[in-house]
């Protein structure tokens, strides 16, 4: 692996459609973003429509310095949305709409290309809810080298997701992230009991992993290998913004601490420190200049 790592984030790319106004999201561009400022030369594999939204997505990517080549311009679907409603005690309601570009990511020779030089690569379960996207994935993960991280972030949002997603992703993954809040929910999926060391066993049991974080939000992570685990505490920040993005950035810094040959425990921690910074500035995708200088 060359000085910069190469890493793909695949999926999801969209516009959160809030009272106040429109705000471009999706994992895949809060995870290239903060893998960007972190050093390594991103790329997001991802679709949008041939729109206002879309070329406006274009251009906010562009101006934080992403590489948008192998985000498709579609004509026929639009560019992703999800329509956000908040009720008198200011509780969010959602819908992710269907049929959007994002459902129909196209598989190319350039993106295959891209495969073979790619040192990680992270998805979700939310980007492979529709077969065109879910078969782009399958066949850029298997043009992989051997050595290539497969990161699988599993983001469930109900009900764009199977067990069969999951398991499939799960088989093809050597780095598994899920939040406390989904550690039952793949419980019942795997079959076996809700418990930490049970799900952490039926996984290494049956399923190629390497690592599995386990995040807690302000409360910290566990890091877990076959043969290691590691309970890290939470460093929360002294005045919270909000926590958009704060698990994608803690999965970029994860990853890029990892290749750059970190141990478990110290990309952990790098993750955590990452993600409590994220969370004390407004949005996903806040300017990282200062603390980045500070974070050496």
């Amino acid at each position: 692996m060359s000085d910069k790592p190469v890493i793909i984030g695949f999926g999801e790319l969209l516009w959160d459609l809030l009272p106040a106004g429109a705000q471009l999201g999706g994992a895949p561009g809060n995870f290239a973003y903060h893998a960007h400022v972190l050093g390594a030369e991103v790329h997001i594999i991802s679709a949008i429509g041939d729109d206002d939204l879309g070329h406006r997505a274009l251009d906010q990517l562009r101006a934080v310095g992403l590489d948008t080549r192998f985000i498709s311009t579609l004509k026929t679907p639009p560019t992703g949305t999800v329509p956000i409603t908040l009720n008198g005690s200011g509780q969010p309601s959602y819908t992710i709409v269907e049929n959007v570009a994002w459902d129909m990511i196209p598989c190319s020779p350039e993106l295959l290309a891209l495969a073979a030089r790619a040192d990680a690569v992270c998805y979700g379960s939310l980007a492979q809810r529709s077969p065109v996207s879910r078969d782009t994935l399958r066949q850029f993960i298997a043009a992989t080298r051997p050595d290539c991280l497969h990161i699988f972030d599993i983001n469930l949002r109900p009900p764009h997701f199977t067990t069969e997603v999951v398991l499939d992703s799960l088989a093809t993954a050597t780095v598994f992230k899920l939040n406390d809040e989904e550690l039952p929910q793949l419980a019942a999926m795997l079959g076996c009991a809700s418990d930490e060391p049970a799900v952490f066993a039926h996984l290494f049991a049956h399923y190629p992993l390497q690592t599995i974080a386990l995040t807690r939000g302000a409360n910290g992570a566990t890091l877990v290998t076959r043969d290691h685990r590691h309970d890290l505490p939470g460093q929360p920040p002294e005045l919270l913004a909000d926590t958009v993005g704060a698990g994608d950035s803690f999965t970029a810094a994860l990853v890029t601490s990892l290749l750059a040959g970190r141990s478990l425990a110290e990309a952990g921690t790098r993750a955590i420190r990452h993600a409590s910074y994220v969370c004390s500035q407004p949005g996903a995708m806040p300017e990282m200049g200062a603390f980045l200088a500070t974070a050496k």
